[in-house]
């Protein structure tokens, strides 16, 4: 028997207190209705309402059964609701991941666009290079993930990608500072600033490749896991940063790669199967967020790349 559906019958005929009005509320045969209270009356070993021509009323442990019933039923529907808000990501605990290096103006409106999506949820954020991601995503200590590629990870699923043009960060006194863009080629024999290899050993592979298909060897490149030793390296005159754009500090300037030859693919990532509604949320937010906050592009740099504009501060400009 299922006792949560029985008292529910129960509770409509002790408020209509006729079992005729009760069955047309619950849009069932009478004589059903009728069969199913007796089996719970018999289930519970006490009668639970008097029939009479006029109508029914509770017995002493009708009264009784019904306040415990209404705390059971009113326990289940939000039981039931609460069930149906993690099934559609708007409650439950997800653990997400972006990569070093998004931005945290991107960061910050993740979080507060998936806060405003889902306000029952919980999302545990933490940064993790897409390595790390990759292998936490496997182990299933981890839902979902924002990836740059390359990224050879069997079992994963991708979202769409993003492209995010890469530019050069140096001193503000380097000679390449007066020019509005800057060729791969003039960065030939410079030093070179570089995420570690072991964050996403294919991307790094895959960016100095690129520099170099378009006339980029450079002397040294110098692995920095953040931004202060970046800037170091960076304002010491020695070396320049190749990065996606972002706010500079005092000292530096940035300036986007001519033609936009050097991009970094990114995409949320999840374990094949398990893109849930709280996955897929947070994906979707997550591409939207990007493209809008992180400048990144849904097209392929050659096709966009005469629509591409990163405005300049008027104090970077020589005078």
């Amino acid at each position: 028997m299922d006792l949560l559906l029985h008292l529910r019958y129960f509770r409509t005929v002790a408020e209509e207190e006729h079992f005729g009005r009760a069955a047309e509320r619950l849009r069932m045969a009478q004589p059903s209705l009728s069969q199913r209270i007796q089996r719970l009356e018999r289930e519970l070993g006490v009668r639970l309402l008097d029939r009479s021509s006029r109508g029914t009323t509770l017995t002493p442990a009708g009264r009784l059964v019904l306040t415990e019933a209404e705390h059971l039923l009113t326990a289940a529907d939000r039981l039931t609701a609460t069930v149906a808000r993690v099934r559609s990501g708007q409650a439950g605990t997800l653990r997400a991941a972006v990569p070093p290096r998004l931005g945290a103006a991107a960061v910050g409106a993740l979080l507060i666009a998936f806060r405003d999506r889902s306000p029952g949820g919980d999302l545990d954020l933490r940064e993790l290079s897409s390595a790390r991601q990759t292998a936490e995503l496997a182990a299933g200590t981890l839902d979902v993930g924002v990836v740059r590629h390359p990224c050879p990870a069997p079992g994963l699923a991708f979202g769409p990608l993003l492209h995010q043009p890469l530019g050069v960060l140096l001193s503000d006194t380097d000679p390449l500072a007066a020019l509005p863009d800057i060729p791969a080629a003039a960065l030939t024999g410079r030093d070179l600033v570089l995420f570690p290899r072991a964050e996403a050993p294919a991307l790094h592979d895959e960016t100095l490749t690129t520099c170099a298909r378009h006339g980029c060897t450079p002397g040294t490149v110098h692995e920095a896991a953040g931004p202060d030793f970046t800037r170091g390296l960076v304002l010491s005159g020695g070396a320049v940063s190749l990065e996606p754009r972002s706010p500079t500090e005092p000292g530096t300037v940035w300036r986007p790669l001519r033609d936009h030859l050097v991009t970094w693919r990114t995409s949320a990532a999840w374990p094949q199967g398990r893109d849930g509604p709280a996955v897929r949320l947070f994906a979707h937010t997550a591409h939207e967020t990007l493209r809008d906050h992180a400048g990144m592009i849904t097209e392929t740099p050659a096709s966009a790349s005469a629509r591409i504009v990163f405005p300049r501060p008027a104090s970077e400009f020589p005078l």
